[in-house]
């Protein structure tokens, strides 16, 4: 029975992708040595780590004064890197999710020990983070401006570059290379990449060169993003096997045709799942419909059928439907439309939905 990925992550990868990494564990290069194996400064992974740079940017069209990196430490750690780096005085976030609420914390870290100032400009939090906030201004007085873009946990999407005189930071660690954006908009965009890209283990960075170096404060050589930029993602060594797996994942997405082939392909993806949620008796979405992402589709049975999600969740699972269980803080149902999944996996789970609601 062929089965169907819709974890959140780490996630769905291209089958060719995994074929070519799992060649590449075997012998990498013609080497007679595992990628697991070789030396990083080597020839060969300095090739790797060069093509995965520039079809980074290559495929996001990203202009010049940017650098690409390649760290450890997930998303998690960027969100004390980002202030560390650029919070001279104040910073601004709205708040929409988990993954923002961490954010925010660790820039009040920064604030504690070098007196600057962090604001939450507008919450969903009222509403268990089921809408995007939209009546705030952006301060102008700002160093940067910080969202998260896709809420894996809540199912809500800014699929927008912010218009506005601030710079802008953003985590777009479950959403990147699904559409078009315009980086030069931006003074950073970072993310863990095992949603869009890569195994777990590697993250990525988009930082504008002349944003860093305007802090006074010394900054430990790891926590510093010049250091990176000077050694290019070598200063120590990097997560080599899953950076070769990015690798084939962006030729892939090259000869798809780009972000706008991805993105048509998202779209229509997500419309035929939120289609079906809403004309199914049993289900509905959790989240307001002008905020639906489309990498993350959270459901529920309604009210009246909440008897029946353990028995949803078993039948679906019976027919290869697999990691649609929704968050342990929110339950229901989750189902992750990554790049990499195909609209075949889509029509599968929403048979499936149309199955159950036949039997009910």
């Amino acid at each position: 029975m062929k089965k169907h990925n819709f974890y959140a992550g780490p996630s769905i990868l291209n089958r060719g992708v995994i074929e070519n990494t799992a060649s590449a564990v075997l012998d990498f290069a013609g080497t007679g040595l595992s990628v697991l194996e070789v030396s990083h400064r080597g020839k060969e992974f300095d090739a790797v780590m060069a093509e995965a740079q520039q079809l980074f940017k290559e495929l996001l069209d990203i202009p010049e004064g940017y650098e690409v990196l390649f760290l450890g430490g997930g998303a998690s750690l960027q969100f004390y890197m980002i202030p560390l780096n650029l919070l001279k005085k104040k910073a601004a976030y709205i708040n929409t999710g988990t993954w923002a609420t961490n954010a925010i914390k660790q820039a009040g870290y920064v604030d504690k020990v070098f007196g600057t100032t962090t604001e939450v400009l507008a919450s969903s939090e009222d509403k268990n983070f089921t809408y995007i906030p939209k009546n705030f201004t952006i301060p102008e007085d700002i160093d940067y401006f910080h969202y998260t873009s896709n809420n894996t946990i809540y199912g809500t999407e800014i699929r927008k570059d912010f218009d506005c005189k601030a710079r802008l930071v953003c985590d777009m660690s479950s959403d990147i290379f699904s559409r078009p954006i315009d980086v030069s908009k931006y003074d950073a965009i970072y993310g863990g990449a095992q949603k869009n890209l890569a195994p777990a283990g590697v993250t990525f960075v988009v930082i504008r060169k002349d944003a860093l170096g305007q802090v006074d404060r010394p900054l430990p050589t790891m926590l510093d993003y010049n250091t990176h930029i000077k050694k290019g993602s070598m200063f120590n060594t990097p997560p080599v096997l899953p950076i070769y797996t990015a690798l084939q994942t962006l030729k892939w997405y090259k000869e798809l045709g780009g972000l706008k082939v991805l993105e048509k392909r998202n779209l229509e993806k997500a419309e035929t799942l939120y289609t079906e949620i809403d004309r199914n008796k049993l289900f509905r979405g959790t989240v307001a419909e002008e905020d639906r992402s489309i990498m993350n589709v959270c459901f529920v049975m309604k009210d009246e059928y909440k008897e029946l999600e353990p028995e949803f969740a078993t039948f679906a699972a019976e027919r290869g439907m697999i990691g649609i269980k929704g968050h342990r803080s929110v339950g229901g149902f989750r189902a992750s439309l990554y790049n990499a999944l195909e609209l075949e996996d889509v029509k599968a789970l929403v048979a499936t939905m149309q199955e159950f609601e036949k039997k009910h």
